[in-house]
């Protein structure tokens, strides 16, 4: 099977984010960027499917500057045999990078099986996944749990709102969005990590998969970042006075009884 993971290179959610001069975006000099935690369950789907059939491949794609190859690299060494970075400006948005990973596969030259993560920790958009498949022209399942593996064709739950789950089955090549909970994925091993250094990793521009600055939909502007944290209250007094004045502040300042 040819089977293929689109990633995502995202700042570590512990990173202090500065913005630019102009408020147009994230100063990205001193960040912290990480595999977008969503896709190493799709990376690990992707990697047991193929132990669990001789001969086949796992292929790892990621679209944006020449950083993310630090996130195909980590890929690599989970497990990933290949990889393909499309070099997309820093300001390419979901669009841009969807129709690029697209164009990506349909360079290649069987695809049967495409995973990604439900969703990318740094906008939390949920778009690509969906814009991938319908540019491609595949079925797509999103927010998936458990999948089994027919011959032709996948099974999959997936979760939906209030608690419930779904069952849809797709036939091949399919796309596949994983939710935490699908599996547990793997630590990369010291010799893995030595190995993903030599591995082969493409590199396509935006004229090789049909891509334009025009195919950018959304252009952000007047960053601002969340207001400061108030600094909390301390109640002085003996418990009962404390309580008498918690009720007070609840009602009279915060409202909400």
């Amino acid at each position: 099977m040819n089977i293929y993971v689109c990633v995502k290179q995202v700042p570590d959610t512990e990173t202090k984010i500065k913005l630019t001069a102009d408020s147009g975006g994230i100063e990205t000099a001193g960040i912290k960027w990480i595999l977008s935690p969503y896709d190493e369950f799709a990376i690990e789907e992707a990697l047991r499917l193929k132990e669990k059939n001789a001969g086949s491949t796992v292929t790892v794609m990621s679209a944006g500057p020449a950083r993310v190859v630090e996130a195909l690299r980590t890929a690599l060494a989970m497990g990933a045999d290949h990889g393909v970075h499309v070099e997309l400006p820093e300001t390419a948005d979901n669009n841009m990078a969807a129709k690029a990973l697209a164009g990506a596969l349909k360079k290649e030259t069987k695809v049967d099986l495409v995973y990604t993560g439900k969703e990318a920790i740094d906008d939390g958009a949920a778009q690509v996944s969906q814009l991938i498949a319908e540019y491609y022209g595949m079925p797509y399942v999103t927010v998936v749990l458990n999948i089994e593996y027919g011959a032709s064709s996948v099974k999959c739950k997936r979760e939906i709102e209030g608690g419930a789950f779904e069952m849809i089955e797709a036939p091949f090549p399919v796309l596949i969005a994983a939710q935490k909970g699908l599996n547990e994925p793997r630590y990369a091993s010291l010799p893995n990590i030595m190995k993903a250094k030599k591995k082969e990793i493409k590199a396509l521009k935006m004229a090789d998969v049909g891509v334009t600055d025009g195919d950018r939909k959304i252009r952000y502007k007047n960053y601002q970042l969340p207001p400061p944290k108030q600094a909390g209250k301390k109640i002085a007094g003996d418990p009962a006075a404390q309580v008498k004045e918690l009720v007070r502040i609840l009602h009279e300042e915060a409202k909400v009884v």
